[in-house]
């Protein structure tokens, strides 16, 4: 499809535009879902390709794959994000947590602040982890 062509293959039912108008306008969504979104309300509304880039701030290969997203595998599929490449990570997000609430707490005696260091001593001696350096 040239970059200028109005998106007819994205047709929007009223319940996916009414979805994706509380997503733009609540702002309880991650800046990138919100983006996905009005890239999808552009689609919808025939947009070209270059003026949703344009109005959006985003580039052409991005709206290409929101389209192709959502035209393979529907709404929940172009608005969510996909797994991400690399390993794992070594804590939940329960223990996150906890680290961060340990994190926030006063620091051990002899110290001013946590340091990274701590805090990954902290989650070996909690048993998240085997090991987990401070380097990331």
């Amino acid at each position: 499809m040239p970059q200028n062509a109005p998106n007819h293959d994205v047709e929007l039912t009223d319940e996916e535009q009414e979805h994706l108008f509380a997503i733009i306008h609540k702002g309880v969504n991650s800046a990138r879902v919100i983006t996905r979104a009005r890239i999808l309300a552009k689609l919808g509304n025939g947009h070209s390709h270059q003026d949703i880039c344009s109005a959006l701030d985003v580039t052409l290969p991005t709206v290409l794959k929101i389209r192709k997203r959502f035209t393979e595998g529907g709404l929940e599929d172009a608005l969510s994000e996909l797994p991400r490449p690399g390993a794992k990570p070594k804590l939940d997000a329960k223990q996150a947590a906890m680290i961060t609430a340990i994190a926030c707490s006063k620091a051990p005696d002899g110290h001013d602040h946590w340091t990274l260091r701590l805090l990954g001593t902290k989650i070996v001696e909690l048993g998240f982890a085997s090991s987990y350096s401070h380097e990331g």
